[in-house]
């Protein structure tokens, strides 16, 4: 059985003396695991398209069960992500969390496009990282079920003044209604903070970067956005770890 597929390449990891095992990020088939045999030969044909954050098309052939590659070429190589070593460790990052939060088998349209247009905004964008960092977060959160409520104070329904996220329960509230949100963590954001929350889940994708915020409200909302994520998934990440190390000093 063969099929072809466009796929991004979310990790790969050497095998015996010249494979790869790769984890591919597809529309139709979700998250996949392929075998590329040989593809670390400087001859061979597969090499430029068997390599993390590669977006290729892939001939997959199947046999017992398991799948490997029988073609490959690249369609895109995001070369601009190399200029700053950072940009190669978020995107590291990106793809860490990708892996984590999709299912082999369950149609991944929505999360690929939303994982190479990061790419691209990373690799070409004027956006700074971390607006880019933080929308990627919580709408890869949103695309997997974790979509916080931020219509409204989930305690008195109005539009908050000083607006504040419950991070357990992903819900909006007042800064006065905070007691009655119950135990946990809030994070406070500006108006603006909160109109760019807003924008990131229910705006239009293909401008999921485009909004301003100061520095003051786009670091909440970057801070608001990381531990969100924290506790949701209760998990940390290596990649995340090394980014944050190599800009610690900016």
């Amino acid at each position: 059985m063969h099929t072809t597929v466009r796929a991004a390449v979310l990790r790969e990891v050497n095998y015996k003396e010249a494979d790869k095992i790769l984890t591919l990020l597809t529309g139709e088939m979700g998250k996949v695991t392929v075998t590329a045999r040989g593809c670390r030969r400087k001859s061979s044909p597969l090499s430029a398209a068997c390599q993390q954050l590669v977006y290729g098309e892939f001939v997959l052939y199947e046999y017992q069960g398991r799948w490997g590659v029988k073609e490959a070429s690249t369609l895109r190589q995001f070369r601009g992500l190399f200029r700053e070593v950072e940009r190669v460790a978020l995107a590291g990052y990106f793809a860490e969390l990708t892996e984590l939060l999709t299912q082999e088998e369950l149609p991944a349209g929505e999360v690929l496009s939303l994982f190479l247009n990061s790419l691209h905004a990373l690799d070409q964008g004027p956006w700074p990282r971390e607006q880019v960092k933080a929308a990627f977060e919580l709408k890869l959160l949103a695309l997997a079920g974790y979509e916080p409520l931020v219509d409204a104070c989930a305690v008195c329904g109005r539009e908050p003044e000083r607006p504040m996220l419950h991070l357990s329960q992903g819900v909006l509230h007042c800064d006065t209604c905070r007691e009655a949100v119950g135990e946990g963590i809030s994070m406070p954001l500006t108006p603006g903070g909160l109109a760019a929350l807003r924008h990131i889940l229910w705006g239009d994708h293909k401008r999921l970067f485009s909004f301003r915020l100061d520095p003051q409200s786009l670091g909440q909302l970057g801070d608001l956005a990381e531990a969100y994520l924290a506790a949701r998934l209760e998990r940390g990440f290596r990649t995340l770890d090394l980014y944050k190390q190599l800009t610690a000093e900016e």
